[in-house]
Formats: C-alpha cells, structure tokens, sequence
C-alpha cells in the first residue's frame, strides 16, 4: 500500500497545500507491529518462538560464550512495504536475543543481540544446536506473528496528552519546523482518521520511532554525546558556544539518520530492548551495524 501517497490524496482534497503535506510528511514515519494474536486482521509474516531456520554451516548467534535466545523470525517478502523504511524486499531476519544478563545497567549490550540476514534462496536447516557444544535455550513456543501497520509522528510534532508543552524541549531546529507547519493539526487528524489508533498492538515493532521509556536519555541523545565526546577528544570542538544547544540539535539529526529496526518486550518486567540501524546500514542491509539501547521503565 502507497501510505504517503493516501495521505497526499487526501490532504489535497481537502486543500491542504502540497508543500504542507510534504514537509508534513518528512516526519511521518510507519511502524509495523507483530502481534501473535489471530484477531488482528493482519498477514502472517513470521513467527515467534520455536527453532530458526539457520543457513547451512552458520553457527547459532552466541555473545562469544553462551548461545542467545531465538525471539522471532520474520519473512521479509510477507511485510507490508512501507517507503522510507527500506528492509529488504525477500529473505527473512532472525532475531536473537538474550534478555537476562547482568551487564545490563553498565550500558550498552550490543554483544547480546543478533540480528542475522537470511537472504531469499540461501539453504537452510532447522537449527537444533550449537556447533560451540553448549546447549540452546530452550525455544519459547512456536507462534505464527501477524503484521499491522501503524502511522508514528515524533512528540514534538504529535505530543502525549500527559506533555505540557513538548516544544519546550525541543531543539531549536523542531521548533522552527512546528512553526512552518502551519496546517499540522488537519494533517495529524487526518492521519488517525486514516489509520486509527489499535490498542495492543503488540510485543514487537519494526520501524517508527524509538520508545520513550523510563527517565534515561534516548538512544538518540546517546549516539548524539558519543559525537560530541569524539569531537572533543579530536580537537574539533563544537560550532555553537553551548554545548547542551549542540547536543539538542546533534539529537534531532540523529533521530532524522537512524531508525529502530526492533523494539521489544523482554521476559524482564523492568525493561525493553530497543536496536537501532542507520537508514544508509538498514538499505545495505549491514545488520551487523545495530546498535542496542535497553530501556528501562524504572
């Protein structure tokens, strides 16, 4: 389905300027959510639990000691095609991830998720062990996951109802953006009249943007103070006198470069698993560049 060109079609007979609709819709981004519920009216693309089809000779994904946990797999070909989201077209990803460790809280735990690449016509055989020795987890059970699909805008544009004033936050370059947006209130009705809000959508999304959970800072507030600790230690300093200005500005690129291939609940009641590609390493498929931020809802 063409979701930006429903928009525009519709935004336009209703007169909305095309210029409104297309800077509009540079911030409009499309999730899809994987439900395991039967009910939901979506296509089945992949399943959750069970044992993964691995290519022939590929070891079980490991944090260089013990093998990780299978989540899910998913048939590329069975998604819903979303532009701007440029997963691949066939093949399938399999996730793994181990979600009880005790590294946690230290930072990152890039070193507990995989999420490896299948391409269409590779052989493969049901993995039932590790070539290391040690045994697998033991697979949670096999269920079929079905696809919705959900429109995402970020807060500053679309704020929770329980936000004062998100642009109070917001980077200097966001608040320039909301005053163009002149006509934002008609085109963020329209989008949930177009596509209305579904409770329960899921346990795991692909696309959109990254959860805001807990009190830490975002995982593009993170990658946007690794640049700057770079810049410091190279002697490139920052272009603006503030270096929190530069942070907020840095942030909101970020934001613009990377997406949340996959965020997820874990078997943990106190955080997600948030994993995260640049569009440029997601459109060349280079999975190894993910990049993992827990989120914590305490």
């Amino acid at each position: 389905m063409d979701y930006y060109g429903q928009l525009r079609r519709e935004a336009l007979k209703r007169g909305i300027p095309a210029a409104q609709v297309d800077k509009f819709a540079d911030h409009l981004r499309f999730a899809v959510w994987l439900s395991v519920r039967d009910d939901c009216g979506g296509d089945v693309v992949g399943q959750r639990g069970g044992l993964p089809r691995l290519p022939v000779g590929t070891e079980w994904p490991s944090n260089g000691e013990y093998p990780l946990p299978f989540i899910a797999s998913v048939d590329c070909a069975a998604l819903p095609k979303i532009e701007k989201l440029p997963l691949p077209v066939d093949g399938s990803l399999l996730l793994f991830v181990d979600t009880a460790f005790e590294d946690l809280f230290n930072g990152y735990d890039d070193d507990y998720v995989r999420i490896l690449y299948v391409p269409a016509g590779t052989e493969t055989a049901v993995a039932t062990q590790s070539s290391s020795g040690r045994d697998i987890p033991v697979p949670g059970p096999e269920r079929r996951l079905f696809a919705m699909v959900e429109p995402q805008l970020p807060n500053w544009l679309d704020p929770d109802e329980e936000d004062d004033d998100p642009l109070e936050c917001a980077s200097d370059i966001a608040r320039q953006l909301a005053g163009e947006l002149t006509q934002a209130e008609e085109l963020i009705a329209l989008v949930h009249e177009l596509w209305p809000a579904k409770i329960g959508l899921g346990r795991l999304c692909l696309g959109g943007y990254t959860w805001d959970i807990g009190g830490s800072d975002s995982p593009e507030r993170q990658i946007a103070g690794e640049r700057l600790d770079v810049r410091l230690k190279t002697g490139l300093g920052i272009p603006q006198p503030d270096t929190w200005d530069w942070l907020e500005e840095e942030e909101f690129r970020v934001t613009q470069e990377w997406v949340p291939l996959v965020q997820c609940d874990t078997d943990s009641d106190v955080y997600y698993g948030r994993y995260l590609i640049s569009f440029d390493d997601l459109a060349a498929c280079r999975f190894d560049k993910i990049r993992s931020f827990p989120g914590f809802t305490e």
